[in-house]
């Protein structure tokens, strides 16, 4: 059937209407009139995939990613830049509008320093001798020799484990890098009998939650600070953005001078760290052990001065908003 797309939803799906239903069409764009071939129904909708193209977008390049058809990671691999920002930003607005009754919401451009190999942080998984990701929709694994969007340290590491895989049978794959990808961690899960390829390569290794190399962890760093990052811990895995938006905290704190802040879902407490130098006092709350743990690790590192809560947000936060509410009665 020959449609037009009208739009994108926020997946990056393109949007078209087949008999008066909503049809959601992969890989295809606004403005570009295709062939697209019906491949789920529901009741409320119609799930599409473009057999041909007769109108490309202006909006369309050329796919880099050899993976982007089955792995599904890249999503948008197939917008340029400006479209990709404008759809971010489109899509933030409708959110805010949508769930917070956020109307005409103002925005920051959206900012890209690079393409590719900017992760810190990715997952493998692995079945029959194979490494990779899952493909699209699946839990079929896709072997991945190089994967464009992970720090080079990374695919060092995922060339040696395309080697190790033939020999071991190991289930998944945690790989982390620092930010200046001067140290690395890999955490496998599944049965590892040769681990030999990968001494010289790591800083930390973690077998079936076993350390058997290093500390545990690695170091990184955003700005001036430095904070340890273990296995499980949540840690912004683009490197090149993290300090920017970070930064964008900063500036409001340093704008608006407040005496506390209150740094709720705080994780392992890298910005209530990276702001606590221009305020009187930095309050975070996490109901994670792990991450309140690297949290107080990383106040003592930094030689901050920061109060960590491990603790669920909503148990405590009805104390503060008391609080706030005596100080300003007073």
């Amino acid at each position: 059937m020959k449609v037009e797309i009208e739009k994108l939803d926020h997946f990056g799906r393109g949007i078209t209407y087949i008999n008066n239903k909503i049809c959601f069409v992969e890989n295809a764009l606004p403005k570009e009139i295709v062939k697209v071939k019906v491949v789920k129904e529901t009741k409320k909708y119609l799930l599409g995939e473009v057999i041909d193209f007769y109108r490309l977008s202006d909006d369309r390049v050329e796919e880099v990613c050899p993976y982007v058809s089955s792995c599904g990671g890249c999503n948008l691999e197939h917008m340029s830049n400006m479209a990709e920002n404008v759809f971010k930003c489109n899509k933030v607005k409708e959110i805010l509008k949508k769930f917070a009754n956020v109307d005409d919401a103002k925005v920051l451009d959206t900012v890209s320093i690079n393409d590719y190999n900017y992760r810190n942080k990715v997952t493998l998984h692995a079945r029959d001798n194979v490494v990779g990701y899952y493909e699209k929709k699946s839990n079929k694994v896709i072997n991945i020799e190089y994967c464009l969007l992970a720090d080079n340290k990374i695919n060092e590491i995922i060339e040696v484990l395309n080697e190790m895989v033939l020999e071991n049978n190991f289930d998944e794959v945690l790989i982390r890098v620092s930010n200046d990808s001067s140290e690395v961690m890999v955490d496998i899960t599944g049965e590892v009998d040769d681990y030999s390829s990968l001494i010289n390569k790591v800083d930390t290794l973690i077998i079936n939650d076993e350390i058997v190399l290093g500390e545990g962890n690695i170091i990184s760093s955003i700005g001036d600070k430095k904070y340890y990052v273990s296995s499980k811990s949540f840690f912004q895995v683009n490197k090149d953005l993290t300090s920017k938006l970070y930064d964008e905290v900063l500036n409001v704190v340093k704008e608006i001078k407040p005496k506390t802040v209150l740094d709720l879902y705080c994780g392992t407490g890298t910005i209530s760290i990276y702001i606590s130098d221009y305020v009187e006092k930095v309050i975070g709350v996490d109901y994670s052990e792990s991450g309140i743990a690297d949290a107080n690790r990383n106040n003592e590192l930094n030689n901050s001065n920061v109060e960590f809560i491990c603790d669920k947000v909503e148990n405590v936060i009805d104390k503060f908003v008391k609080n706030i509410k005596n100080f300003l009665d007073d």
